[in-house]
C-alpha cells in the first residue's frame, strides 16, 4: 500500500512540476511583454508578439524539462537528502533546460517558423528559466515542510529493520532519532556478533538472530532493512540479501567499515555495473568545471596585463646575471602526475648542484628545503621572490591545466617520496599558485601545519573558498609577507 501511494505521489509531483514549468512559461511572457515595458521602457521599449505565437514552444519546453527531471532522479526518496541539495538540482535543471531550449530554437530555426520577421526574445528565455526555477524551488520547500510536519505527527512513515547490534547500528539509530522528520520507524534489531549497547537495549527489541529475518519480513510490514554489520558478517549474508530483493524490500548498507570521516560516498553506474565510489576530494563536476573556467579567464587576463612587467623582468635577469631566464623543475601534480613547473630564475645557475652543500642549514621541518638567507639567491631574485614575481610564468602552467590558481603548492618528487601516507592526500587536488599556506604565513608555517592547511582546503573546498583565498592573497603578495 505504501509503495503504491509513493508511486501515485511521484506521478502527482511530476505533473505538478510540469504545470509549474508551464506557469513559468506564461509568467515570464507576461513579465517581459507587459510589466517590463512599463517599468523600464528604455530597456524594453516594446512588448513581445502575441502569446499565441509563443505557445507552440510550450510542448518543447515540457519535453525538455520533463526529460531533465527524470534524468536527474529528482523523484527518488528525499527523506534524507538535504533541502539545499534538492534546490541545487532544480537550479541545474533550469540552467540546462534553458541552454537546450535555446539551442533547439537555433538549430531547428524555430524563430523563422513562429516569427518570420523577428527573433524569439533571448531575455524571455532567461526570464522563463528564472521564473520556473523559483516556482519549482518554492514547491520543493513547501512539499518538504509539509511532509516533515506530517511525519512528525506519525504519518507517512517507513518501517525499518536494522541488522546488527554493534556501534554502526547504534549510530544509525541515533541518526534516525535525531531526524524524526525523515519518517523512519525502527521495528527492532537483528542480533550480530556484538551486543546491543545498554541505552538502546532499553528502548528497542532484539528480535532474534539472522535466521529469524525471513520470518519477520513475511509476518510484518517492513519497508527497509539496514545492514550495519562488519564486512565479514556481510559476506555471509549474500543469499539473505538476494531473498530480500526478490521480495521487493529495499536494503541499505552502513559502510562504516570503508568510509572515512571526510569521505564522499557516491553510487555510480559503469555500463550497468553498480560502482561504489569513495572520494576524499571534490567530486562536483559543475563546480570543478567552473574552477577551470575561472583559471583560464583569470590566468589569460593576468598574463596579458603583466606582459610589460614580465618583459622588464626578463631584461633585468639577462643584464644582472646572464644565463637562462626561466627555471624549469619537475613537480608532482594531480594524483602524482609529473609536469614541468616554470619560474623566473631567482638563483645562480648552479643552484641545484649547490643545494646539497646547504642541506644542514635547512630551516623547515619535514622533507622540504627552505632557507631564509639562501646564498644561492641573487639580489634581483630576492626582490622577485619577495613579491612573488618569479612565479608569473606559472600562469602558463595554469593555462595548460597542470595547475590551478588556488590549490596546494606542487612538491618535487623527492619530497613526495618522503611523505607519510596521510600527507599524500594533498596530491588529490590539482596544485595551485596560492592556497591557505600562502595566506597563513608561507615560510613562517612549519611543515606539519602546512600539510594540515592543505588537507583542510581539500576537505572544505568550494568556489567561495577559492574566491576568499584569492582576495587574501593580494595583500600578502603586495606586502611580501612570509616570503624568503
Amino acid at each position: 500500500m505504501l509503495k503504491q501511494s509513493a508511486r501515485i505521489l511521484t506521478v502527482t509531483v511530476f505533473l505538478l512540476d510540469l504545470g509549474l514549468v508551464a506557469l513559468g512559461f506564461v509568467g515570464a511572457y507576461w513579465l517581459r511583454s507587459e510589466l517590463l515595458p512599463l517599468a523600464a521602457p528604455a530597456l524594453f521599449p516594446s512588448p513581445l508578439y502575441p502569446l499565441s505565437r509563443y505557445l507552440p514552444l510550450l510542448p518543447l519546453t515540457l519535453l525538455i524539462w520533463g526529460a531533465l527531471f527524470l534524468r536527474n532522479r529528482l523523484y527518488r526518496s528525499h527523506r534524507t537528502v538535504p533541502l539545499y541539495q534538492e534546490c541545487w538540482e532544480v537550479l541545474k535543471i533550469s540552467l540546462s533546460g534553458a541552454v537546450i531550449f535555446a539551442l533547439a530554437i537555433y538549430v531547428f530555426r524555430l524563430d523563422s517558423l513562429l516569427l518570420p520577421d523577428d527573433l524569439i526574445s533571448r531575455f524571455w528565455i532567461l526570464l522563463f528559466a528564472a521564473v520556473s526555477c523559483l516556482l519549482l524551488v518554492g514547491e520543493k520547500v513547501a512539499i518538504r515542510l509539509t511532509s516533515r510536519r506530517v511525519r512528525l505527527k506519525g504519518f507517512n512513515y517507513r518501517t525499518v529493520l536494522i541488522v546488527g547490534t554493534g556501534t554502526a547500528a547504534a549510530e544509525v539509530v541515533d541518526s534516525i532519532e535525531n531526524h524524526r522528520w525523515w519518517g523512519f520507524r525502527v521495528l527492532g534489531f537483528i542480533a550480530s556478533e556484538t551486543p546491543l549497547p545498554e541505552p538502546l537495549a532499553s528502548r528497542y527489541s532484539v528480535l532474534g538472530g539472522i535466521e529469524v529475518l525471513p520470518r519477520i519480513v513475511e509476518s510484518r510490514p517492513v519497508d527497509d532493512v539496514i545492514f550495519a554489520v562488519s564486512r565479514r558478517e556481510l559476506e555471509r549474508m549474500e543469499d539473505l540479501i538476494a531473498s530480500l530483493h526478490e521480495q521487493g524490500i529495499r536494503t541499505r548498507f552502513a559502510l562504516n567499515f570503508v568510509a572515512q570521516p571526510k569521505a564522499r560516498v557516491e553510487l555510480e553506474d559503469l555500463d550497468g555495473i553498480p560502482i561504489l565510489t569513495i572520494s576524499t576530494g571534490p567530486t562536483n563536476q559543475l563546480h570543478l568545471l567552473g574552477k577551470r573556467l575561472v583559471d583560464i579567464s583569470v590566468a589569460s587576463t593576468l598574463l596579458l596585463a603583466s606582459l610589460p612587467l614580465q618583459l622588464l623582468i626578463v631584461l633585468a635577469i639577462k643584464l644582472s646575471s646572464g644565463g637562462p631566464v626561466l627555471f624549469r623543475q619537475t613537480r608532482c601534480g594531480l594524483n602524482g602526475r609529473l609536469f614541468t613547473l616554470m619560474k623566473y630564475r631567482s638563483m645562480v645557475e648552479d643552484a641545484e648542484e649547490r643545494r646539497r652543500e646547504l642541506l644542514h642549514l635547512n630551516e623547515m621541518s619535514g622533507p622540504v628545503f627552505k632557507l631564509r638567507q639562501d646564498p644561492r639567491v641573487t639580489s634581483l631574485g630576492r626582490f622577485l621572490r619577495r613579491f612573488s614575481l618569479d612565479e608569473l610564468p606559472q600562469l602558463w602552467n595554469v593555462l595548460r591545466g597542470d595547475m590551478s590558481l588556488v590549490g596546494p603548492r606542487p612538491p618535487i618528487p623527492e619530497e613526495v617520496a618522503q611523505y607519510q601516507r596521510w600527507q599524500r592526500r594533498r596530491l588529490s587536488m590539482k596544485p595551485g599558485l596560492t592556497c591557505l599556506w600562502q595566506i597563513s604565513g608561507r615560510n613562517d608555517v612549519d611543515f606539519d601545519r602546512w600539510m594540515e592547511l592543505d588537507l583542510e582546503y581539500i576537505d572544505t573546498w568550494s568556489p567561495v573558498l577559492d574566491f576568499k583565498i584569492l582576495l587574501k592573497t593580494i595583500p600578502v603578495v603586495l606586502l611580501g609577507r612570509g616570503a624568503s
